[in-house]
């Protein structure tokens, strides 16, 4: 091991426990939701609460963390989310899971941006794609074996949530105990919306419709799987599968947009995820297993989308611009993160749980119909396009800095000087 990673492993550790964690909370909150009786549309809306967090987090805890530093931040951030979970079965009102919610989304917020940024401060221009990766691949896997932890046996009622509350707890330790020297975030480049749009209109409608339904598929996922006769351990094997596939998928798709338009990958990316979510809407006598296999085709081929959208908009950026413009991308992902299980889970009250893939393959099909669009207004490309690199649907502003920097790193250009 690298003394980079050495020195990092810490960090590591506390992602683990941090995603770990999350990955449990979100499908053990739909469920019981469920399980209380909620309407498909109000366990919607207390779903989308996490993103309307999160969304918060990514303005207001930057400036937070640069006056009272990154430890405090955690550890208040960390204090809050496990108390925030623990609370919630205190009381079966959707109002006061909302707002729990709320909190549970600003604060993984707050706690990703922080160990996010100090993974930037302790990588350098040789290690940075590296650990980055490394990251990723952590967040992901920890997130679909949180999943697995569904199956803890809980006659109470409160066992599930205080695992939950345990984990967020312990991403702690190891953060405080990280010999990497706290980093300062640096306001980005201001970059406008309208900027973004102009400069790469699919990179603007995909990370929107990227957040519309990954938010979906994550809050209201479990109720569909539920609602098709499988049984927990199904539910948590239906949930963790996509996001394992998606390890293995990333990279060779990423491989395949460098190579050829990003906008052609993206399209055939976006049809094949439709076409999947229709086959699985459609096929109504398919056993578990199958409707298992189905699910997780899906997620190997529709979560990369993020990824591709962020590298097309830099293909157009300049590299001054990549800081701001990554930001803005992730506020657009959490605009369609915050609407996404609120619409879907309205779609799901009215015409039935199953509608849930449904709505996947519409959002995936007006996507592949716009980037086809697109490609008719604007054939070319440019003649020097960045390299793919891999990024979470739910990436921090400092993660796109991470992004950013990487992106610059590889086109061989030194901006530093004038």
């Amino acid at each position: 091991m690298s003394g980079g990673l050495r020195s990092v492993w810490p960090l590591f550790v506390g992602v683990f426990l941090l995603q770990l964690g999350h990955g449990l909370q979100g499908s053990l909150i739909s469920l019981n939701a469920s399980a209380l009786n909620f309407t498909s549309a109000t366990t919607g809306v207390v779903m989308a609460a996490f993103y309307v967090g999160l969304f918060a987090s990514s303005m207001l805890s930057p400036p937070i963390i640069g006056k009272v530093g990154h430890i405090r931040v955690f550890a208040a951030y960390a204090s809050m989310v496990s108390t925030a979970v623990l609370l919630i079965p205190l009381w079966h009102n959707p109002v006061w899971w909302f707002a729990m919610r709320v909190i549970i989304g600003l604060c993984i917020g707050g706690l990703s941006i922080v160990a996010e940024s100090w993974l930037n401060a302790a990588s350098s221009n040789e290690n940075r794609g590296k650990i980055l990766s490394i990251y990723m691949i952590i967040a992901y896997g920890a997130g679909g074996a949180g999943q697995f932890l569904l199956n803890v046996a809980d006659a109470s009622g409160f066992v599930r949530f205080i695992v939950v509350s345990a984990l967020l707890s312990l991403a702690l330790v190891p953060i405080s105990l990280t010999p990497v020297q706290a980093p300062l975030i640096e306001t980005p480049k201001k970059v406008d919306l309208i900027d973004v749009f102009r400069l790469s209109p699919l990179a603007f409608v995909g990370t929107f419709a990227a957040g519309l339904a990954q938010s979906a598929f994550f809050a209201m996922g479990p109720i569909y799987g539920q609602s098709n006769g499988l049984s927990l351990v199904e539910i948590s094997m239906m949930m963790a599968l996509p996001m394992l596939a998606m390890i293995f998928t990333q990279y060779p798709i990423g491989s395949l947009s460098d190579r050829f338009d990003r906008r052609i990958v993206i399209t055939w990316l976006t049809f094949l995820s439709a076409g999947v979510a229709v086959l699985t809407f459609v096929l109504i006598d398919k056993s578990a297993y199958s409707l298992i296999a189905l699910v997780g085709v899906f997620g190997a081929l529709s979560f990369p989308i993020y990824s591709l959208t962020m590298a097309h908009a830099n293909d157009y950026l300049e590299s001054d611009q990549m800081l701001g413009a990554s930001a803005k991308l992730v506020l657009i992902y959490g605009v369609g993160a915050i609407v996404g299980p609120a619409i879907a889970g309205s779609v799901m009250g009215i015409t039935g749980p199953g509608s849930l893939m449904a709505y996947l393959a519409l959002v995936h099909g007006g996507l592949g119909l716009y980037a086809v669009t697109r490609m008719l207004i604007r054939p070319e490309t440019p003649d020097d396009t960045g390299d793919y690199i891999m990024v979470a649907p739910q990436a921090t502003p400092v993660v796109a800095q991470i992004v950013a920097e990487e992106y610059e790193e590889l086109s061989g250009e030194d901006h530093s000087k004038p």
